[in-house]
C-alpha cells in the first residue's frame, strides 16, 4: 500500500475499501464505503481503521487491519482538512444530516 494513501486515511475521511471475498472456489472483490471514525496504532503492522457506513438505513461498522491481504485497494473519496478529534465515535448517535452539519463546520467534507 502506498504511503501517500496511508497518510490520507484520517478520521473524517470518506473512503472505499475493496476487500477480497472467497466463495467456494471463486474469489471476488466487494466495495465497502464509509467514513473513517478511528485509526489506531499509527504505522505499525497491527494498525487498524474503523469505517462506518450506512446501508439500508442501518449503520454498519467494519474494522480493517491496514496491512491485511484481504484488502485489495483503498480509494480516498474525500479527505478532511481539519478535524479536531482523533476518534469520531460521537457520530454513531447522529443522523446523516447532523453528521454533515457537524463535520462541515470544521471542514468542507460532504457525505
Amino acid at each position: 500500500m502506498d504511503k501517500e494513501i496511508l497518510n490520507k486515511i484520517k478520521p473524517g475521511a470518506k473512503i472505499r475499501v475493496w476487500e477480497k471475498i472467497k466463495e467456494g472456489e471463486k474469489e471476488r472483490e466487494t466495495p465497502f464505503e464509509g467514513l473513517v471514525i478511528s485509526r489506531k496504532h499509527g504505522q505499525e503492522p497491527g494498525a487498524t481503521i474503523t469505517i462506518r457506513g450506512v446501508y439500508q438505513d442501518i449503520g454498519v461498522e467494519k474494522i480493517y487491519p491496514l496491512y491485511s491481504p484481504i484488502i485489495s485497494r483503498i480509494e480516498i473519496l474525500s479527505s478532511p482538512k481539519k478535524i479536531h478529534r482523533a476518534k469520531l465515535y460521537f457520530i454513531r448517535k447522529l443522523s446523516k444530516k447532523k453528521i454533515r452539519q457537524k463535520i462541515s463546520k470544521k471542514t468542507s467534507l460532504s457525505l
